[in-house]
């Protein structure tokens, strides 16, 4: 049976590249980061040299970026960090109603703990208006985070309007750029952000590593007490071959970004147009402009995602209901109810996603196996497709 994967933004594959330069990591270059003998000292210039490597991805210094155990350490690190540095300033805090459940679970926290959220609406396509943005902002503002790609929907977010908005206000910003990363260009300098958070298992490196930029001269809490580690912000004997393979991920994203964003806009533009030419009362969720290269989410009336979902895993495709993170929960996605998605569509609703190793292929396989499970779940739905649900 035919193999596809189609859910890259949930994870990615580790390339044989990067794993390479993993390996000895775990064997031979073993050493302790912190040691002052040889081992210890090739371990720690191989750390440095992978911070070197991700901070170029993004434009900028090496000591801005502070290794992580992933992009959820990187979010609740830049949310606490910054609200206990600036809380003598005030307690009101802007995010928007889209944000990963990393940001928005952090967020319900502190509002327990009695800080003020405010939780910004978006547009039809998914992006947030830079007006509604200011006008939330208040003299108790202290911290704001958009992320840059929706996770679920691609859509791309303003960020540079946002931060500069931020910047005029003393309000400190932050974005998620764990979906960004390695697929639309990120220069923290040209954003204007303060801090940006990052993971490797999103670029074709390993899980459980991550990075959290934070703009130089900017002062935040430390997240983790105990050492010395991540020039002294960050304690923790530092996962050396992971960081290896998020580096050389890092520096394998920068090299073939071009080809990269080239080869997965033109598979997803190309499957999207398949799916609505062929499969009636289908619907392309979130901005068609401003979009994740690889992303398309799809609507499908009249039927359930999981049963899509389970069909298409018995043809050897995977794929995905909405966020990876949250596709366990029955309850609807919020990134689609957010854009006004109606309840009955939203649960008829795909995300499919390429990656590197996507063919044209595939998509055919998958557009044909989709034109199948579809005409066969609507032929046994309850719904009549003629006068809707």
């Amino acid at each position: 049976m035919r193999k596809v994967y189609l859910d890259y933004s949930a994870t990615t594959p580790v390339k044989e590249e990067v794993l390479k330069e993993m390996l000895p990591f775990y064997t031979e270059n073993f050493g302790n980061p912190s040691s002052l003998y040889s081992i210890g000292l090739e371990a720690k210039e191989a750390v440095e040299n992978a911070r070197s490597q991700v901070a170029s991805l993004i434009n900028a210094s090496p000591r801005e970026v502070y290794f992580t155990a992933g992009g959820s350490e990187a979010d609740n690190w830049a949310v606490f960090g910054a609200c206990d540095a600036f809380k003598e300033k005030g307690n009101h805090i802007i995010t928007t109603e889209i944000e990963h459940h990393a940001m928005l679970h952090t967020f319900e926290f502190l509002a327990k703990r009695g800080y003020d959220v405010t939780y910004l609406p978006v547009e039809e396509d998914g992006r947030v208006n830079p007006k509604v943005f200011e006008d939330a902002i208040t003299d108790k503002t202290i911290f704001a985070s958009v992320m840059l790609v929706n996770n679920e929907i691609g859509t791309i977010e303003p960020i540079k309007e946002l931060a500069k908005i931020a910047k005029e206000h003393g309000v400190i910003f932050h974005t998620d750029a764990v979906q960004a990363l390695g697929n639309v260009p990120i220069d923290v300098k040209d954003l204007g952000v303060d801090l940006l958070s990052m993971s490797s298992h999103k670029i074709y490196g390993p899980k459980g590593e991550g990075a959290l930029y934070i703009r130089k001269g900017l002062k935040i809490s430390n997240f983790v007490h105990g050492g010395a580690q991540e020039m002294g912000k960050r304690a923790g004997t530092e996962n050396l071959p992971a960081i290896v393979g998020f580096g050389k991920a890092a520096e394998l994203a920068k090299e073939n970004f071009d080809e990269h964003v080239k080869h997965l806009s033109e598979l997803r533009d190309y499957m999207v147009s398949e799916i609505l030419r062929r499969i009636p009362d289908t619907y392309y969720n979130g901005s068609k402009e401003f979009r994740h290269p690889g992303n398309a989410n799809i609507t499908f009336e009249y039927i359930e995602g999981e049963a899509m979902l389970i069909l298409l895993d018995q043809k050897g495709i995977s794929i995905s209901t909405g966020s990876a993170c949250s596709s366990k929960s029955l309850k609807p996605s919020h990134v689609l109810s957010a854009i006004g998605i109606p309840v009955t569509r939203i649960h008829g609703s795909l995300r499919l996603t390429v990656g590197d190793p996507t063919t044209k292929e595939d998509i055919d396989y998958v557009v044909d196996s989709l034109e199948e499970v579809v005409s066969r779940l609507r032929q046994i739905s309850s719904v009549d497709t003629k006068k809707g649900w």
